[in-house]
């Protein structure tokens, strides 16, 4: 009797020999589930008493370096740098998830319907999306946040906006090659509604790629919340956040104060990282081409 090898190929293959791909999607899934949780439970270790209130100084006010009370040392302001740190992965994951949330639901739509319908519905909408798309996001969140002023809900604002043509240019550029497909005209001649075609072939065919965006966006809008929270424009000052701690450890750093800037730069710096590997891991599994 001959023995058949099994073969390695077609869908098996991606489990039985990873790629290099396959370890740094584990990688950046690992790391933001690590911040997802340490977000829900600084509440908790807080109120189990072991972590300090990050908005409440030292009763003594000292600038502490890193040490066995203190591991990420303390402010100028006696604010513990570790509490603080840690409760600022909850606001950042707060208002990037309300923030690329709102931009996925205003862009997927838009997108479906400008790119099926055509006409001018879809001129307008695509000259309103490309000059918006033009502008860089640093600057338009900027601009924005002067407007609608500081604020969980106003940063989210602020960065969705930028982020809405993104969704509606990837959207609806799929929307307009597959509407021409056969099985589409098929629906069509068959008496199809508009609606129908469009929940029933389109959006399950473009929303394949809108993960990837999605995690992408998430680890750009991380850096803008800090540069808005650096240049004073993010959160309120009574909200942990890490562009803000940024900014404030700017005039400790020349007198040799390193630790009040160093650990909420690396914190962010992991986040995007874990996001970032996350979004083009899902990339390469949804088009191995690329691969």
């Amino acid at each position: 009797m001959t023995l058949v090898k099994p073969s390695n190929s077609g869908f098996l293959r991606g489990f039985t020999r990873p790629t290099v791909s396959h370890y740094l999607m584990a990688a950046g899934l690992i790391i933001t589930v690590g911040f997802i949780l340490v977000a829900f439970f600084a509440p908790v270790f807080q109120a189990w008493g072991w972590l300090q209130d990050p908005t409440e100084s030292l009763s003594n006010p000292i600038q502490v370096p890193p040490s066995g009370e203190y591991w990420f040392g303390t402010t100028r302001q006696g604010y513990d740098v570790f509490s603080r740190t840690l409760f600022g992965t909850q606001a950042a994951l707060k208002v990037v998830a309300i923030a690329t949330t709102l931009s996925l639901v205003i862009g997927v739509p838009l997108g479906l319907i400008s790119g099926y319908w055509g006409g001018k519905v879809d001129k307008l909408l695509l000259f309103v999306m490309d000059t918006v798309y033009t502008l860089p996001g640093l600057l338009l969140s900027v601009t924005l946040a002067f407007v609608v002023g500081r604020g969980v809900i106003n940063a989210a604002i602020a960065l969705s906006i930028s982020y809405i043509p993104q969704y509606y240019r990837l959207v609806r550029n799929h929307t307009t090659s597959i509407k021409t497909e056969l099985y589409v005209e098929a629906a069509r001649a068959m008496g199809a509604s508009g609606q129908h075609i469009l929940s029933r072939y389109l959006f399950l065919n473009v929303i394949q790629s809108v993960p990837v965006l999605f995690t992408l966006n998430a680890a750009d809008a991380i850096l803008i919340l800090g540069g808005l929270g650096f240049l004073g424009l993010g959160l309120p000052e009574e909200i942990p956040e890490w562009g803000h701690d940024l900014r404030l450890a700017l005039d400790a750093l020349p007198t040799g104060i390193w630790w009040t800037a160093l650990f909420p730069g690396l914190t962010m710096t992991f986040l995007v990282t874990g996001l970032s590997l996350l979004g083009e891991g899902l990339s390469e599994m949804i088009r191995p081409v690329s691969r």
